[in-house]
């Protein structure tokens, strides 16, 4: 799971010219709640709503559409989005015409049920049916329908090869490369709202990815529920091992990513492909959830405590210099203090370099949330920041042995805070923030000498 964020970007207005006759563009705003995934399912309709003609805005009055694509792995983010709508509701009742439309997982969770509850919705669009976004927009500006809504499973792999991308950022591609999951974690509500694993074709993954590097991106990331598993629903498929060691021969692409990865998944050939490569970064996100093999048989996570240290074990051993962070659940149905202090012991002998902490969140439809043994919320509050310092504690101690070392840093440009201040990642994904010199630009690898660590980032200077 990764954290729940919100995107908008703000795109200048611009006229349009058609058989001689001059328009103002049509403006849109996306709101994407949710993952990596999401994101990249936001710039297939992007890409969509732009050959309708609409521009991406920045302010949601401003708009003759709105799209939400929006995220249920948590209740945070699906309150979110119910007050979003809330406020859009206003915004319809001054502008009739204001079309508005919910995509993404909770499209597929709830339905027409949106509908119901928030009548000023004009269409509900799931996840398997992201393709036909432009042809309900169109049929509700031509006011041959009131309201959609089509939740039907239909196989978004095919829609991710037909569907234009209007990419964010100038950098960092996403590149779906599967959707869905069959593990059914019994708090997950994914493989209920993605589906099943289904992979993309290779050629149209590596295709993509050409296109990419030929629009000036220098990283991609591979995306998938569980990457590990790609290719084992195809015939033709090639593993995801050989997945990676194709696209790190694609020229121009600096830096190669992927997630999330399944412990149970993941291959030594895949750990040989990132030790063996040229571009695949050193970074393993391998979720555990958590440190006690009680836990994780209730999470039916499908590995043991001891498998998954093993795993680490050969990770380290192939590749030492790589980084290794996780997603950690507190709180889940069952916990006990001999659990959650088995957790902590599991942190300390892992050392992981950096972790995503989550309480549990109760998620209508899955088994874990109706188990018995629910947890209160203030004593999931206490775990989490205990959790939390016992991790922020070894992050900055891993971090602080790499101060007088220098770092392959991917330039991005100047900070959030700080436009003296430059940042980029490493190839094990750190973040790191060094004086602008004025000599280094967007897209460069440069060396950074660290000088300073702290829990969640590394400071230093542009080395000559």
């Amino acid at each position: 799971m990764t954290e729940v964020v919100y995107y908008d970007i703000l795109v200048a207005d611009f006229f349009t010219v058609l058989n001689g006759v001059e328009f103002l563009s049509k403006k849109a705003f996306i709101g994407v709640y949710g993952c990596q995934m999401n994101i990249a399912d936001a710039e297939r309709m992007e890409g969509v709503l732009g050959t309708l003609g609409y521009e991406r805005i920045g302010e949601m009055q401003d708009a003759d559409l709105i799209l939400l694509n929006t995220c249920c792995v948590r209740e945070t983010a699906e309150d979110k989005v119910y007050g979003k709508i809330g406020e859009i509701k206003h915004i319809k009742q001054k502008n009739p015409q204001l079309i508005f439309g919910i995509t993404g997982c909770m499209a597929q969770k709830e339905g027409e049920a949106l509908i119901k509850r928030a009548p000023h919705i004009d269409f509900v669009l799931g996840t398997g049916r992201v393709a036909e976004l432009g042809n309900v927009v169109k049929q509700l500006e031509d006011e041959q329908v009131h309201h959609f809504v089509d939740t039907t499973m239909d196989d978004a792999v095919e829609a991710a090869s037909r569907m234009p991308v209007e990419r964010e950022g100038t950098l960092s591609a996403w590149v779906p490369i599967m959707y869905g999951c069959n593990n059914f974690c019994t708090y997950c509500i994914v493989p209920y709202v993605r589906g099943r694993e289904r992979s993309r074709r290779p050629e149209e993954i590596l295709a993509e990815v050409r296109d990419a590097a030929a629009k000036g991106f220098k990283e991609v990331t591979l995306l998938g529920q569980n990457v590990n598993s790609y290719g084992n629903d195809r015939e033709d498929g090639m593993s995801f091992a050989e997945l990676l060691t194709e696209v790190d021969k694609v020229e121009g692409i600096e830096r190669v990513r992927y997630m999330t990865s399944h412990p149970k998944d993941l291959s030594d050939a895949v750990i040989e492909a990132v030790k063996n490569g040229k571009h695949i970064c050193e970074h393993f996100h391998l979720p555990v959830q958590y440190g006690t093999d009680h836990l994780l048989h209730r999470m039916n996570r499908k590995y043991t405590v001891a498998q998954y240290k093993a795993l680490v074990e050969r990770i380290r051993e192939a590749v030492p210099n790589a980084s290794i962070t996780t997603d950690l659940i507190v709180g889940f149905p069952g916990e006990t203090d001999e659990d959650f202090q088995g957790m902590l012991d599991f942190l300390r002998e892992v050392r992981y370099d950096a972790a995503y902490t989550f309480i549990f969140s109760r998620r209508s439809g899955t088994p874990a949330a109706d188990m018995p043994d629910q947890i209160p919320d203030e004593l999931k509050k206490e775990r989490l920041h205990k959790l939390m310092d016992v991790q922020n504690e070894i992050s900055l101690s891993i971090n602080e042995k790499l101060v007088g070392s220098e770092a392959e840093v991917l330039v991005e440009g100047p900070s959030r805070t700080d436009e003296s201040v430059w940042t980029g990642h490493t190839r094990t994904s750190k973040i790191v923030l060094w004086p602008y010199t004025g000599k280094e630009q967007p897209g460069e690898l440069r060396r950074v000498s660290i000088t300073q660590a702290q829990t969640w980032l590394l400071k230093g200077t542009l080395a000559e």
